[in-house]
């Protein structure tokens, strides 16, 4: 009976996972370049449902016994298709049609600097004439060098990221563009990491390789989450979750029975 009031708690603790995984899905759907993140689950490995450091079995571990002891919260992946463009008629908005980030320099709180990437092209030209992301940090060139040109201009960006200007269509700059390599069937980044702010770092290990993507001047990536799909999946997990809370409430009633009830002297 409590195992089972244990199996259903730990089904309600994933499902409250999943539920949160995807109000974040939703909240983001207008965020350029943002890419939708799933959470898996796992069953508890036989191998913790043993007795450890009993004396009487001479410190060896043993089995309890056949049990289910419930669900365990696994973990979250991210989902890299990429979402439609839309046009912005701006030249500083720029999307990516292939896998591959845009170099950014980014400066913390503290003052550190450091090189972070990111989907989201929504770039702008400060008055001094430097490309900056909507929040002010430096768009870095195929050199890692902040992208400097005359405002008064006008300026064009080919499909290869290079930046020009005047009646000779002077190349002025390339944006960067970089990407990592992916786990075997290509479908994630094993050595990358959410920083936040739309952002994206790298840890120990990670590999860097030429991105294939060519560069769309004018348009924006839009977020790859499907409203209608979430919804649908935030009603399943919600019926799930009020499946489970039953089951402990129903186990409660039996239990409250049990100890009030059987073996009572009338």
């Amino acid at each position: 009976m409590v195992k089972g009031l244990y199996t259903a708690h730990s089904a309600m603790i994933n499902e409250q996972h999943r539920m949160d995984t995807m109000t974040n899905n939703l909240a983001n759907v207008s965020t350029t370049g943002f890419k939708k993140e799933g959470a898996t689950s796992q069953s508890f490995a036989d191998a913790l449902a043993v007795k450890l450091k009993d004396s009487s079995e001479w410190y060896l571990s043993r089995r309890l016994g056949n049990m289910q002891p419930g669900v365990k919260i696994g973990e979250n992946y991210t989902d890299w298709s990429e979402g439609g463009f839309r046009g912005t008629e701006n030249t500083f908005d720029l999307a990516l049609s292939d896998s591959g980030f845009f170099r950014i320099e980014f400066q913390d709180k503290n003052g550190n600097v450091s090189e972070k990437y990111t989907r989201d092209g929504s770039f702008t030209l400060t008055k001094e004439g430097v490309l900056v992301t909507k929040d002010g940090d430096f768009v870095l060139d195929t050199n890692g060098n902040h992208i400097q040109i005359d405002p008064m201009q006008d300026t064009t960006i080919d499909r290869q990221g290079n930046i020009t200007q005047g009646d000779n269509n002077q190349i002025i700059a390339t944006i960067g563009v970089v990407d990592f390599q992916r786990n075997e069937e290509g479908t994630d980044y094993y050595y990358l990491e959410k920083y936040g702010e739309n952002m994206w770092q790298t840890v120990d290990g990670a590999t860097e390789i030429p991105s294939n993507a060519q560069i769309y001047s004018g348009y924006l990536e839009q977020s790859n989450v499907e409203t209608v799909q979430e919804m649908v999946n935030m009603i399943a997990i919600n019926r799930q979750y009020e499946i489970n809370q039953k089951v402990i409430q129903t186990m409660d009633t039996s239990l409250e029975t049990a100890v009030n009830q059987l073996g009572k002297l009338r």
